[in-house]
């Protein structure tokens, strides 16, 4: 839901003897529900943004003095970058800190499906405003592609962003995973020890909901080959039949077949025939999800017990195999605001060139030294596409309070996440080599301060990682100063537009530091 700022009315007239007659109790009560109608407005729930605000999504051209406001707005909140910043050290025992995923929190919430283990960020004076501490003797990780073979972490999620492969922390309970309906060509599960058909197939609806037509669901662990297997899985070999066969039909229902299936895995794959769906109703079980809920809603949306059906649009349509759909506008561009194909070719255009800028500023953009990379505030996904030849993967997020576009980024064979940059990210500290933040700060400014994105980005950039921070010139020195209270080295430059004085570059290094002796 949005709200728009409200004009001022008008002064009353002449103080008229009417004016005066208004009861002091009126008066009083027309002052408390504009408060409460301030206080709505400006509180820092998830649903409430400024209409009149622009963001990096959706260009919105706004007057001077609409613009001057927003800075002067941020100046206040922000500082004006002639502030001195400081930042104390976390405690060391906070080297994987993880703020809405900490288990030193999971206490405070329910256990009903795990859910105390999904996303739940601490309220702002609960906020660790802190820079956390590498592990001592901590060494940057071993550059990619050799860092692929590597084996040295407990952690599933860590290890695999040690090693340069993309990941995110989550987990399958009772919300929405973070990502778009029919973004997925293949799903698997080994081991993950998920109870598939519990609670009414629910978590299989997922599956179901985020793979495309054609794609495939991979499992292996039980109850696959149940008969070979069952003696070490701590069950009887008739519960784990009951369950295989409980999977198959629920999938079946669900308008998947099986593929194939050979040894310890089975392959299952989403039916193109739209018929299939067809037969399914809003009153059949398993039920056909309305219109209600929008199918690629996902930031913080309840998991639905239902199949989500193919969008018409997208029915028969296969993308283009790879490389060449990155290049190709998928359909999911016109559900975007202002989005088409012409829209997504001009981004591409855009990205290239500043791509090639930023390469001859930061020399590292291209080679081993950096792997893991994300674009905070991607559109359609253009810096990730221009960066397609170097050795990097890059991790799109797409503001989960703006028009959701990250159904065309996934569309073109990319990956990314829906995300909310007044919340923490869904990783470990120490995760990425480069971040980039397109406008990041104009679009954030009067939503949270800039202190807790920065102390956000410190965590989980590396020590000798990278921030590039393209933004309007006077939230770039508020953005200097508290970087520099990080320990963060910056460097002001132009843009590929060398006469556009609205927007800058800053370049940034984040030293490696030794956490001071307790």
């Amino acid at each position: 839901m949005k709200y728009s700022k409200e004009a001022k009315p008008e002064r009353a007239g002449g103080g008229g003897g009417g004016a005066r007659a208004v009861p002091v109790a009126l008066m009083l009560l027309l002052l408390c529900g504009f408060s409460f109608y301030l206080g709505g407005m400006y509180s820092t729930g998830r649903t409430f943004t400024f209409s009149s605000t622009t963001t990096s999504i959706i260009p919105i051209v706004s007057t001077a003095k609409q613009e001057g406001s927003a800075i002067a707005l941020a100046i206040a909140r922000n500082g004006n970058g002639d502030d001195e910043v400081e930042f104390s050290e976390c405690p060391a025992d906070y080297q994987d800190y993880t703020p809405c995923t900490d288990p030193k929190r999971w206490r405070r919430y329910g256990n009903y499906r795990l859910s105390f283990m999904e996303r739940h960020c601490p309220p702002p004076p609960e906020r660790a405003v802190c820079l956390v501490p590498p592990p001592r003797g901590y060494k940057p990780p071993i550059r990619w592609p050799k860092s692929k073979d590597q084996d040295n972490h407990e952690a599933q999620v860590q290890f695999a962003l040690e090693r340069g492969i993309p990941a995110i922390l989550g987990i399958i309970s009772t919300q929405r995973l973070p990502i778009p309906s029919a973004s997925m060509d293949m799903a698997h599960c080994s081991r993950c020890l998920i109870p598939w058909t519990e609670f009414g197939g629910l978590y299989l609806m997922e599956i179901q909901r985020v793979l495309r037509p054609g794609g495939f669901w991979v499992l292996s662990g039980p109850p696959i080959n149940y008969e070979n297997r069952w003696h070490g899985w701590n069950t009887t070999v008739e519960a784990q039949k009951a369950d295989f066969d409980r999977l198959k039909k629920m999938l079946a229902s669900m308008c998947f077949r099986l593929y194939n299936k050979k040894g310890d895995i089975a392959v299952w794959q989403k039916s193109l025939d739209a018929g299939c769906y067809d037969k399914l109703t809003p009153v059949t079980t398993p039920a056909k999800c309305d219109d209600s809920v929008d199918a690629d809603a996902a930031w913080y949306v309840p998991m639905r017990s239902c199949v989500t059906a193919p969008s018409p649009k997208s029915r028969g349509k296969a993308l283009p195999k790879w490389p060449q759909r990155l290049s190709v506008a998928p359909e999911r561009v016109s559900v975007v605001p202002g989005g088409s194909g012409s829209a997504m070719k001009h981004d591409d255009g855009k990205w290239k060139a500043a791509t090639k800028h930023y390469k001859a500023l930061l020399p590292a953009l291209g080679s081993d030294k950096v792997r893991n990379v994300m674009d905070m505030s991607t559109v359609y996904g253009g810096f990730a596409a221009s960066l397609v030849k170097d050795p990097v993967w890059v991790m799109n997020v797409v503001s989960s309070y703006g028009p959701n576009s990250l159904g065309v980024v996934y569309d073109r064979g990319l990956i990314g996440t829906n995300h909310d940059w007044c919340e923490a990210f869904s990783t470990y500290p120490r995760t990425y080599d480069l971040l980039h933040a397109d406008g990041l700060f104009t679009a954030e400014s009067h939503r949270c301060e800039m202190k807790f994105v920065l102390v956000e980005m410190d965590r989980i950039l590396r020590p000798t990682g990278y921030a590039i921070i393209r933004d309007n010139p006077y939230f770039l020195d508020s953005v200097a100063s508290i970087a520099k209270g990080m320990r963060w080295t910056c460097d002001r430059h132009d843009t590929e537009n060398k006469e556009n004085e609205k927007e800058k570059l800053l370049i940034c290094h984040k030293q490696l530091w030794s956490a001071k002796k307790a």
